[in-house]
């Protein structure tokens, strides 16, 4: 029997797992959260002057079609009804995105039908022929073609991941839908919106169990004899990062953000407004109160916020995995490593290196809760 529960970080996988060690085994949990609040990416603050809420680390939009997910969350918040739609702005012109038939018809400049318009994208896919490892760029043109991969999608990519769109794994595309209707919605998911009073409210209720312990600005590896047989530690911190590097440092990518007050009443119209040409040097600017059209603002003033990607180095706050050719070959042996500790779990999107929307992540978190965690106590 372990003497000690240890969750390593406070976003949405180890707060779920250690909600449910506390709801669920009725199991004290202590929780390792090196920064100075819980929540991972998504937590939020009421701007004081403008009461506008304000998505610490960008937008956050929860979106799922997972039942058990979304009975889940409904226990700690109810949301709004908000729907994502994003906008992009190329050779000075708005579009809607994702790329649909509002996006072609506009592009082309000419009336589109769903028909007429997967006929050009064929007519310009037709005789390309890619020879090799499918790769980010080619999936991307061979399903949509040159023009439009070249308007919206290769400049934008690359600023955003800073690797050249050659180099980059194809499924990222593929996590990007392309419509043959005029459905402007970003997602397709069942359940979407926005928790009714803010993200921070939504991850201090999930943590607040007296069994829950939480030590903000607690750096897991400064905490002394944690790597001992009779505890059991969930580690969601960077999986190269826990064995310190040993088999080289995996790519991440990284953000920064950049925020502003604006003494006018609405500044771009929406939520994300992206930015695809390369001449721009962030990737898009957030304005947050388009999330929550149901709130009365303090101020006839806006908050936005620019966003700008880079190469991750140590030290900087790990977003998305790379995963390069390299990164691929580092992984497997970081997830070896990773097996033969059988009181150590890894999981979140940087202790498994994977990409991961926040319902992915508790979906996640519940089913390694049902089969890693609790069986132990059984």
């Amino acid at each position: 029997m372990y003497s000690k529960i240890v969750v390593v970080g406070s976003g949405l996988f180890g707060l779920t797992i250690a909600e449910r060690i506390a709801n669920v085994l009725q199991r004290e949990v202590h929780i390792f959260e090196k920064r100075r609040h819980i929540g991972g990416n998504a937590w939020s603050e009421f701007d004081a002057k403008t009461g506008i809420e304000i998505h610490k680390y960008g937008s956050h939009l929860f979106h799922t079609s997972h039942e058990g997910v979304w009975k889940y969350v409904n226990q700690f918040t109810k949301f709004n009804s908000y729907k994502h739609h994003v906008w992009t702005i190329h050779n000075g012109q708005t579009y809607p995105m994702p790329i649909n038939l509002s996006t072609m018809s506009q592009f082309y400049g000419r009336v589109l039908t769903p028909r007429s318009a997967f006929e050009l994208i064929q007519n310009e896919t037709k005789n390309l022929d890619f020879h090799g490892e499918p790769s980010f760029e080619t999936v991307a043109i061979k399903s949509i073609g040159s023009p439009l991969y070249n308007a919206f999608i290769k400049g934008y990519t690359e600023k955003q991941w800073q690797v050249d769109a050659t180099n980059l794994p194809a499924d990222i595309f593929t996590r990007l839908p392309v419509r043959y209707n005029f459905d402007t919605r970003y997602f397709s998911d069942k359940y979407e919106g926005l928790p009714l009073r803010g993200y921070q409210d939504f991850v201090l209720n999930m943590s607040k169990h007296k069994l829950i312990k939480i030590e903000t600005e607690k750096d897991f590896f400064k905490s002394g004899d944690i790597l001992s047989p009779d505890v059991l530690l969930i580690y969601t911190g960077p999986i190269d990062l826990f064995f310190n590097y040993k088999f080289g440092q995996l790519g991440w990518r990284t953000l920064d953000f950049q925020l502003e007050h604006h003494k006018i009443n609405d500044f771009q119209g929406t939520s994300v407004m992206n930015y695809a040409d390369t001449d721009v040097k962030f990737t898009r600017i957030h304005e947050f109160q388009h999330l929550h059209p149901e709130r009365e603002k303090k101020s006839e003033e806006t908050v936005i916020m620019k966003e700008f990607s880079r190469v991750s180095e140590v030290g900087d706050e790990p977003y998305y995995p790379v995963n390069s050719p390299n990164d691929r070959i580092a992984l497997k042996k970081y997830r070896s490593a990773a097996e033969s500790m059988k009181n150590v779990i890894f999981g979140g999107r940087l202790g498994t290196y994977q990409y991961l929307d926040m319902h992915m992540a508790i979906a996640s978190a519940l089913t390694t809760f049902d089969s890693q965690i609790r069986p132990r106590f059984e």
